[in-house]
């Protein structure tokens, strides 16, 4: 396998805000552009309108999101996802924004040296290489899952997101359909995310967050979940669920969602629907092995919820 190496360009300025990825970046050499500091500027309140629907200011740290008892109450699975990321010390410091408009994980993104298609490359390296955590979803010229925890519980409440310059934005908007191999998001040079806005809350809704990780703590996730369902009379009136870490961008299960509406919550109905959680699914020669863990997570949750567990 041979791989790019990384000619001399202008490095584009940054903003930082947490800089939790940032200052890793910074450390590898990955990232060498001016910085423009946004943490004393940005906006980090939660505000709530007459229907009870919450706008979040995209600075407002990923602790806040996970301790918001109206948030917890609102939106458990938004309260639930913010919880499971990282560590409590990246949660800390960490802001919705940052989380959203973070780079690629992928080492050969990581290493300064390696051409990739996310730094003006013409290939992806991991595709012939060693992409042991890439996507099992193959979408487009990148490999690379997208690393936004936040994104997947976000795509799951049909948030919308406000820049400086658009609004009204969707998760898709934000982060296109997966054949956007060239950057991580489709915020322009200097475009800043200024807040997240979602609908109203639905009464009865229950929510979970569920990830599978190579080790107990502070890994990324292999694959993660985010799942909700509104459950009457015993059966499913509603059920969202989006999946993290298996495709260049996070990813709705929507044929397992159609396939429980109307549905008896119970193990029979959850374990047939399981099955559908890889449709479509187009797992490179190394990453099979997260259809099993997606398949696990989607069952587990929607268990869970039928049980009335909301942990």
């Amino acid at each position: 396998m041979s791989v790019a190496v990384m000619t001399a360009a202008e490095p584009a300025p940054e903003f930082r805000a947490g800089g939790t990825d940032l200052s890793e970046r910074r450390r590898s050499g990955v990232s060498q552009g001016m910085l423009v500091d946004i943490s004393a500027t940005g906006d980090r309140t939660i505000s709530w309108d007459a229907e009870g629907a919450a706008r979040i200011g995209a600075l407002t740290t990923i602790a806040t999101i996970a301790t918001d008892a109206r948030i917890l109450a609102a939106y458990p699975g938004i309260a639930a996802s913010a919880q499971g990321l990282a560590t409590p010390q990246v949660r800390h410091v960490a802001t919705l924004g940052g989380n959203l408009a973070q780079r690629s994980r992928c080492w050969y993104f990581r290493r300064p040296d390696i051409a990739c298609l996310k730094k003006g490359g013409s290939t992806c390296p991991a595709r012939p290489g060693n992409h042991l955590y890439g996507v099992a979803f193959d979408l487009g010229d990148c490999v690379a899952p997208h690393p936004s925890t936040m994104a997947a519980a976000l795509l799951a409440y049909d948030a919308t997101i406000t820049t400086d310059r658009r609004s009204g934005m969707t998760i898709a908007d934000l982060l296109g359909d997966g054949s956007l191999s060239h950057a991580d998001h489709t915020l322009a040079t200097g475009e800043m995310i200024e807040s997240i806005a979602l609908p109203a809350p639905l009464q009865g809704e229950r929510a979970s967050y569920k990830r599978a990780i190579s080790r107990t703590h502070a890994e990324w996730p292999l694959v993660e979940l985010c799942a909700r369902a509104i459950i009457t009379g015993g059966k499913f009136e509603l059920v969202r669920l989006a999946a993290g870490g298996v495709a260049p961008v996070p990813l709705r299960l929507t044929a397992v969602e159609v396939s429980l509406n109307g549905k008896i919550a119970n193990v029979a109905s959850i374990a047939e629907a399981t099955k559908a959680a890889s449709a479509g699914a187009e797992p490179l020669p190394m990453t099979a092995y997260k259809l099993d863990l997606l398949q696990g997570l989607v069952r587990d949750a929607l268990e869970r919820l039928s049980n009335q567990l909301t942990v």
